[in-house]
């Protein structure tokens, strides 16, 4: 149980400083070379899965906060979640600066 609960911290840990890490150069005085970036869907139902993702990543976090990461499996499903976003937002930070 343990351990379950000292990697769900560090891997929230890692999450939250890669999204300031990231944020960094959105935040820097040039925002010229940011402004004609678009995103655009072909088919709006593309949007359910990082929706879904996201709003799983918060509900598990505050659920695992309430319950001060005392429950292992939750702990393991919010490390999945973490994973699998902490992916998902690297492939579009690098799609989104190879645009700028």
């Amino acid at each position: 149980m343990k351990v379950s609960k000292f990697v769900t911290k560090i891997f929230v840990r890692i999450f939250f400083i890669l999204v300031f890490v990231a944020m960094i150069p959105f935040l820097q005085g040039d925002q010229s070379k940011w402004q004609h970036i678009y995103f655009v869907f072909n088919h709006k139902w593309e949007m359910i899965f990082p929706i879904v993702l996201i709003l799983g990543f918060i509900s598990l976090l505050i659920i695992c906060a309430a319950k001060k990461y005392a429950e292992p499996d939750l702990n393991w499903l919010l490390v999945l979640n973490t994973v699998i976003l902490l992916a998902y937002g690297i492939a579009v930070f690098i799609r989104v600066a190879h645009m700028a």
